[in-house]
């Protein structure tokens, strides 16, 4: 029977890189397809780029402001 060695699990302050640097690129990818796929939806509903773009900023910035707010 083949033996397995076991897998060395490398404790939270030997990593390489901090989970942010880690789930940072997937997070801005996610970001832009958010928003593409807002931008496109409000662009087909009959919304001018520059009004459309404003309420995703918008959005952006209330669900920010309410991320804070529950910090403090």
């Amino acid at each position: 029977m083949p033996t397995v060695s076991p897998t060395a699990i490398t404790p939270p302050d030997g990593h390489v890189v901090t989970a942010r640097e880690a789930l940072e690129p997937l997070y801005e990818r996610l970001e832009l397809r958010t928003d593409s796929t807002l931008l496109s939806a409000a662009m087909e509903a009959g919304w001018p780029a520059e009004e459309a773009t404003n309420a995703v900023a918008a959005l952006r910035l209330q669900d920010a402001l309410n991320i804070l707010g529950r910090a403090n």
